[in-house]
């Protein structure tokens, strides 16, 4: 009998284990990332992205690698619900060559321990160097042309060649210049320019460079572009409330609209005729543009949008939200006169000389017997194992599922202790 209870004990406490990596697992899309040919001095990092799924905090307590050639960040510990965090594997590519693969344990202790592991592989070329590692595009305000070089060495063959570039992004160009090729030693520089059209965001890529190397897996090689576009322009407020206006009356507000450098503003139109600006004419870094709408005669919403365009590069523009009413032309005093009638409403109070009337006694209230609610259920009592070990309980919700019951996807209905939280609202 106690063989068969220590056989039970050992094969729940194996399918609870197995049952919290998996929920802490589903929290990723993906653990697994392979970078594939880079260059030696290349910059080479990844971001695992963690999406706290459940109604519980998740906190990350340490991450650790196996291999020295890797590390990990994760900047922050406590993940709420719907919160992400990632967590960036940066492997180091000037002091280690060849084939590198590493482990990321991912240990949580809360709402329960357990680990995760995340993989990273790639190969470190080494007759292949990248410098600087990476092109660092910087902080670069928008519609400004930036362009960065890059220099690709390479030892080895004398007829290596670099036989085509290729970028997903479409605002980042590339332009490839052999200086030297001499005892099996070949010398490119790699511009790498940003479009002036670029939007604002942030500029993570990756160039790929195609060579004629003789083995497949060494014919593709990945240098990354990161970069910052900032607005070159911003305006206060960022939305317009006209409020609520009656027919013909007017009213003006000021937009502040601020740019990195000198700008002149050059025109500036609203949703309709009903709206008015006033110009500056000089060119200074900040405006005040007075921006005057004046209600017709016809109620309704006012809504749209006021385009301001100004003489910085490519007639940079920006556009400002507007929304107001105005209101129907019987509003008196705040009170609406009904439709059809031509008297106004009674006084909200009767006159002085006039006393005031007892109102009229109400029928009794028909007697409603009370709703009987039937007595709540009691929860069946949980089965505990001997000498295992209880996960903590959540004290706003009620017991978790038993250990081999997988976790319900999110948004499902359940009365397990800890689930997947619903789904967030559109609004």
């Amino acid at each position: 009998m106690r063989s068969h209870t220590v056989a039970l004990l050992g094969m729940l406490l194996a399918t609870s284990g197995a049952w919290a990596q998996d929920w802490a697992k589903a929290m990723f899309d993906h653990t697994s990332h392979d970078f594939g040919m880079v260059a030696r001095g290349a910059k080479v990092e990844h971001v695992f992205n963690m999406d706290n799924i459940y109604l519980e905090d998740a906190h990350i307590a340490s991450v650790r690698s196996s291999c020295g050639c890797t590390t990990a960040q994760f900047p922050r510990e406590i993940i709420k619900t719907y919160e992400k965090a990632p967590i960036v594997a940066t492997i180091d590519t000037r002091a280690f060559v060849g084939r590198k693969d590493a482990t990321l344990t991912v240990t949580l202790d809360k709402p329960f321990p357990t680990e995760v592991q995340l993989q990273v592989h790639c190969y470190i070329r080494s007759d292949v160097v990248f410098e600087p590692g990476a092109v660092n595009l910087g902080s670069v305000l928008q519609g400004s042309p930036v362009r960065k070089k890059v220099t690709v060495d390479y030892a080895g063959r004398n007829d290596w060649r670099i036989t085509g570039l290729t970028c997903r992004n479409p605002y980042v160009e590339t332009e490839l210049v052999e200086v030297g090729r001499n005892s099996g030693r070949v010398t490119y520089d790699l511009w790498v320019e940003l479009k002036p059209n670029a939007p604002v965001g942030y500029v993570k890529d990756d160039i790929l460079l195609v060579t004629n190397d003789q083995r497949t897996d060494a014919q593709r090689v990945t240098l990354a572009v990161e970069g910052a576009i900032v607005p070159a322009l911003s305006v206060r407020p960022s939305r317009l409330n006209l409020g609520s206006l009656p027919p013909g009356q007017s009213k003006t507000k000021n937009l502040v609209i601020q740019g990195q450098t000198p700008f002149r503003i050059v025109d500036a139109k609203g949703p309709d005729e009903r709206f008015g600006f006033v110009l500056p004419e000089t060119s200074k870094t900040v405006h005040v543009v007075p921006v005057t709408f004046t209600a017709g005669q016809q109620a309704g919403a006012v809504a749209g949008e006021i385009r301001i365009r100004t003489d910085l590069p490519g007639n940079q523009s920006l556009t400002v939200k507007v929304d107001g009413e105005v209101a129907g032309a019987g509003a008196l005093g705040g009170q609406a006169v009904p439709s059809g009638s031509a008297t106004p409403p009674a006084p909200l109070r009767p006159d002085a000389g006039d006393a005031p009337k007892s109102p009229a006694p109400a029928d009794p209230p028909a007697t409603i017997p009370p709703a009987v609610l039937p007595e709540p259920a009691s929860p069946p009592a949980a089965e505990s194992v001997p000498g295992s070990a209880t996960p903590p309980q959540p004290a706003v919700v009620p017991a978790a599922a038993t250990p081999d019951e997988p976790p319900a996807a999110r948004g499902a209905p359940s009365s397990d202790g800890w689930h997947p939280a619903p789904a967030p609202s559109a609004d």
